[in-house]
């Protein structure tokens, strides 16, 4: 495991009734990488796990926060951060990878819905350091279950917040269309949230005239996987340095064929969510099927596969390793 930083578990405080925030710090005591908003780690869990979960609150380098929401459904990771994790408690995480960062100085639209908080509410804190116009509507089921709603409440200077409750009749379906406006000049939508919450976001924000490229999403958990089928064509994938070459057959990954043949691959969440295994594609047509990328960049002159869940239209596919 390249790049894995030892980190001790320095406070846990509950966010809401359902919500767990946890404070990291370095075991040897020296400070964290860097990382701005948007950005997220893999937490090595001692059950076995890897996960995948944003950074949020300020961006410093003493310690890093995560807030882990408890899930009814949990495939194992929340339900062990929220059992199991206590202070004091030695973990591994990988360095902060972003592929949701601020892409410039202009004011942002924020549209978060339960835990899809945490990576917008460190973009909030960032523009209100800078002085720079923001908006955060924050959508919840019931109050109670809001992250980081005391923080929220306090006065700012430079933006406004607004949490809405579906309890209290302002559901998302309710309220999208009113609370998503025309486009500003050089505005952009930061959102983060369950799919079809941010399928919702895009569809008003389209009808109300943003662009595409003006819409930024995260998502942290899979979309529903494709599932292989005898009409799924084997393809070969090609090494661009040794122009080595291989079968991927229906029942396999890119990935799985690479490590079998020895070639390393940077991997983590291994279903798209994460980026550790995005590559340069230098040849062919991809079958996107990763969460990570935009619309826009699965589209892209030069594109990326995600070599854990993505296949190929073409027959081959030539990649940048």
């Amino acid at each position: 495991m390249n790049d894995v930083l030892n980190v001790v578990v320095d406070g846990l405080w509950r966010q809401g009734d359902k919500n767990l925030a946890v404070r990291l710090v370095a075991a040897n005591g020296e400070p964290l990488p860097g990382w701005q908003p948007g950005a997220h780690i893999d937490v090595h869990l001692p059950c076995g796990l890897i996960r995948q979960y944003s950074l949020t609150g300020e961006s410093t380098t003493e310690s890093y926060l995560i807030c882990v929401a408890q899930e009814s459904a949990s495939r194992g990771g929340s339900r062990y951060i929220h059992q199991t994790l206590r202070p004091g408690q030695t973990l591994m995480i990988s360095a902060p990878r972003n592929l949701f960062a601020l892409r410039d100085d202009g004011p942002v639209l924020l549209l978060a819905a339960g835990i899809g908080i945490t990576p917008l509410y460190a973009m909030l804190l960032q523009r209100e350091a800078q002085g720079v116009p923001f908006t955060l509507h924050y959508f919840v089921k019931r109050r109670e279950e809001a992250a980081f709603a005391r923080e929220l409440d306090h006065s700012l200077t430079h933006g406004v917040c607004l949490i809405h409750c579906s309890s209290e009749g302002k559901s998302p379906r309710q309220t999208l269309a009113a609370t998503i406006p025309a486009p500003g000049a050089g505005e952009r939508i930061y959102t983060c949230g369950p799919a079809g919450f941010m399928a919702a976001v895009r569809e008003v924000a389209a009808a109300k005239g943003w662009a595409e490229t003006q819409i930024h999403s995260e998502a942290f958990a899979p979309v529903a996987p494709v599932v292989a089928s005898q009409q799924e064509e084997t393809f070969t994938i090609t090494l661009a340095s040794s122009g080595e070459k291989w079968p991927v057959p229906a029942n396999k990954s890119i990935a799985q064929v690479l490590q079998d043949n020895g070639v390393a691959v940077p991997l983590s969440c291994e279903m798209g969510i994460c980026g550790a295994c995005l590559t340069p594609v230098l040849d062919g047509v991809v079958d996107h099927r990763d969460t990570v990328q935009s619309a826009a960049e699965k589209t892209a002159a030069t594109q990326h596969i995600a070599l854990c869940c993505s296949r190929s239209h073409s027959r081959d596919l030539v990649i940048d390793l």
